[in-house]
């Protein structure tokens, strides 16, 4: 696992390898793709930055969760790299190369992600990684 559970500790290394990439210091390769998420990203650099990292960011507050968003976008990365599901590296790649844009296929990936683990949580259950990638084949249509 890349990260642990405790969320001050997930929020600390997300601002600790940004300001690492202000300050140009040398980056750990987790370092690295944290940061490459976090410059696709410019909306959230300001909460990246912020001395208060324990903020709520609730759906009733309208704001998107900037951390969760971000490692959604770790979790496809991740997934796609070790083509785990089996299959979601192909639908990486025809959609990409479809649209040429990799962060709009993210984008949709983590649509895709996010409903399959809100329907899991909501029925105490693991993922479906078949239903998981039903969605996934369906953006290639």
């Amino acid at each position: 696992m890349i990260f642990g559970q405790d969320r001050a500790e997930l929020r600390k290394m997300y601002a600790e390898a940004w300001k690492k990439r202000c300050d140009k210091t040398p980056l750990t390769p987790l370092e690295t793709q944290i940061v490459d998420v976090i410059e696709w990203h410019p909306e959230y650099h300001s909460e990246v930055s912020s001395d208060d990292l324990d903020k709520d960011f609730t759906p009733d507050g309208g704001k998107t969760n900037p951390f969760l968003h971000m490692g959604l976008h770790l979790s496809i990365r991740e997934q796609v790299a070790t083509n785990r599901p089996a299959g979601i590296y192909g639908v990486f790649t025809a959609l990409t190369a479809s649209t040429g844009d990799a962060h709009a296929v993210e984008h949709q990936m983590i649509d895709c992600l996010a409903e399959t683990l809100w329907e899991a949580q909501s029925h105490n259950t693991a993922p479906d990684e078949q239903k998981y990638l039903q969605r996934l084949h369906h953006l290639t249509r």
